[in-house]
């Protein structure tokens, strides 16, 4: 365990490397002088078996069209059953390059131009893109706040659907709230959507990376007349640090919905993933169980980290610890700052590279979202940084 945990203690110099999260600093903030904490991938090494898988791959030099092998399935499968207690038949199983474009191939399949589509605000940015771009409305389902904690509002959803209401694209751990949404939770939703006949699209991105075991309920796990009406995307991208691989998995329980999302898929390109990915991922849902679990101690303990510095030394910023993801969601509201001066302050004065909550929504409005999937050294520097930037703002 200590073993690992010093791995992931560990300062690997990502500069000068392509990195969008550090290479991108003076376009996305203006300067290179920022802690960039903001782009979701993490600063810690993959797991080794997956640095050896694609190693070997990369060492026999023919890169040719790579078949889909039956052992990525049945690696996908055994997760699932391990990781959720889920037993996932490979008939519910598809590959779509990344969960972006798969929510963005469910909207072109599940819906047409002028269709509404729900979403529940605040909420990971492309939810929004993907649905505008491609020329669907926009219905929004704003989360309910109550001292940072954050719940479904269920009579505004049923207020909010007509018979234009096609689709809910669903954030299932939510980023960037972090909540993990109860099976309650979710069936109270399933049921609303299913009385309208509203098709549920649900990202799972972050579901392998939730702090209290058991805790998340795969919507593809709910009762069958529930869950039938719905198509899930998980990948390996934020578990395993793999988000450069594009490779990522579609699930669903009904054949119709799932043969229509490939056959949607094909017709735009997108029915191949890359061949490193699926080497990739075939080795971290075989074996990244131990480095996984090591993985979570160390976020839940950056996580606390940040929640106790600012109760202590910046009580004037809030952040609740979330439930799952490695992204805090910190609330400036009570420092009076406006949005650019917000900004402003965060990069000029604290000089952290965050994303803006405004990106997220009118909802985000007064917070910033922290990306602390970093060695702990780093997450220091940064609240010092920040502390400092308080006090010279109160001063």
């Amino acid at each position: 365990m200590a073993g690992l945990v010093s791995r992931f203690d560990e300062i690997i110099e990502r500069r000068q490397t392509g990195a969008v999260k550090w290479d991108s600093r003076k376009e996305v903030f203006g300067t290179e002088d920022v802690l960039p904490l903001w782009v979701a991938d993490m600063d810690f090494a993959c797991p080794p078996e997956v640095v050896d898988a694609i190693v070997k791959k990369a060492q026999h030099p023919v890169y040719g069209y790579p078949k889909q092998p039956v052992e990525l399935f049945e690696a996908i499968q055994g997760w699932l059953k391990r990781r959720f207690d889920a037993e996932v038949p490979k008939e519910w199983l598809g590959t779509i390059p990344g969960v972006v474009p798969g929510i963005r191939m469910a909207v072109e399949t599940f819906t047409k131009p002028g269709d509404k589509i729900v979403i529940q605000t605040p909420v990971y940015p492309p939810f929004y893109s993907s649905v505008e771009d491609l020329g669907r409305h926009l219905i929004k389902n704003p989360l309910k706040e109550n001292d940072g904690y954050y719940t479904m509002d269920f009579e505004d959803l049923e207020r909010k659907i007509d018979a234009k209401t096609k689709m809910l694209i669903l954030c299932h751990p939510h980023n960037p709230i972090g909540r993990v949404w109860t099976k309650e939770e979710l069936m109270q939703l399933a049921e609303i959507c299913r009385k309208h006949g509203v098709i549920i699209v649900s990202d799972e991105i972050h579901s392998d990376l939730v702090y209290e075991k058991g805790a998340h309920t795969p919507f593809y796990t709910l009762p069958e007349e529930l869950s039938q009406q719905s198509i899930s995307f998980i990948a390996g991208s934020k578990t395993f640090n793999l988000a450069g691989l594009f490779s990522s998995i579609v699930i669903s329980n009904n054949t119709k919905i799932l043969d229509e999302f490939k056959s949607t898929s094909a017709k735009f390109g997108l029915n191949s993933i890359n061949l490193f990915g699926l080497e990739a991922m075939i080795a971290a849902y075989t074996h990244g169980d131990t480095w996984l679990d090591e993985l979570l101690e160390y976020l839940k303990g950056n996580a606390d980290y940040i929640s106790n510095f600012l109760k202590t030394r910046i009580p004037e910023i809030k952040m609740r610890v979330p439930e799952a993801t490695y992204l805090g969601w910190l609330d400036f509201r009570a420092l009076n700052l406006s949005g650019q001066a917000l900004r402003d302050f965060v990069i000029k004065e604290a000089r952290l590279g965050l994303n803006d909550g405004d990106s997220f929504g009118v909802e985000g409005q007064g917070f910033q979202r922290i990306n602390f999937a970093c060695p702990r050294s780093i997450l220091e520097e940064a609240m010092e940084r920040l502390e400092a930037a308080v006090k010279k703002l109160q001063s």
